[in-house]
């Protein structure tokens, strides 16, 4: 039987945020009693990874304990409250050499599936020279596949925007996996108390 070639890709949880607007940690609210931050993990090893980088704020010792049963390495991020793009350059460095490309996924979006990652890795791997991103709201942004040669443009200056910037600058690079919900993310007590009530579902 053939060796299949094909190229390798990491997961990257971003659970860096310091939920300044939500006044809690987002990464550990509950779903169906799951934390949000076990839940993306979990979403994201779905997707058969070469590595899994979840990057955690500097006192990781919440994240470490919830995540205790899955298979990924908690990297802490001194310099998280310098915004998404800090936490993101911090994940990419951090993943396996060998991984060549990045799937980035935010735990502050409970629409987002295991089925919509597996669509992006898999689009990622139509052509891995491109990105694949998520498609919501008129625009393109994460979750999303980023090849490594993507890595070294992420702008540390952008602060909460991570890649976003970087996608759309890149547009005509970039594969886009349409997931109209993923528009409601996690960022404020109105989002949590819609959240609570089953209205974002």
């Amino acid at each position: 039987m053939p060796e299949d070639r094909s190229p390798r890709h990491g997961a990257v949880i971003l659970a860096a945020g310091h939920s300044h607007r939500l006044g809690i940690p987002k990464q550990l609210l509950e779903i169906d009693a799951e934390t949000l931050v076990h839940r993306a993990v979990r979403f994201a090893l779905e997707t058969d990874p070469l590595d899994c980088i979840v990057v955690a704020l500097a006192d990781a010792t919440d994240v470490e304990r919830v995540l205790g049963d899955l298979p990924c390495r908690i990297v802490a991020c001194a310099d998280s409250a310098r915004g998404m793009s800090i936490s993101l350059q911090t994940g990419l460095q951090a993943l396996d050499p060998a991984c060549a490309a990045g799937l980035i996924v935010l735990v502050d979006q409970p629409a987002v599936t295991p089925r919509h990652l597996c669509a992006l890795r898999d689009a990622w791997l139509d052509a891995p020279s491109q990105a694949a991103a998520s498609g919501y709201a008129g625009t393109i942004g994460v979750p999303a596949m980023l090849p490594r040669t993507w890595f070294g443009h992420i702008n540390p200056t952008d602060r909460d925007h991570g890649a976003r910037d970087l996608l759309r600058a890149r547009r005509a690079e970039v594969q886009v996996v349409a997931a109209a919900r993923l528009a409601f993310d996690i960022d404020s007590p109105d989002d949590l108390a819609m959240l609570d009530s089953d209205e974002s579902c």
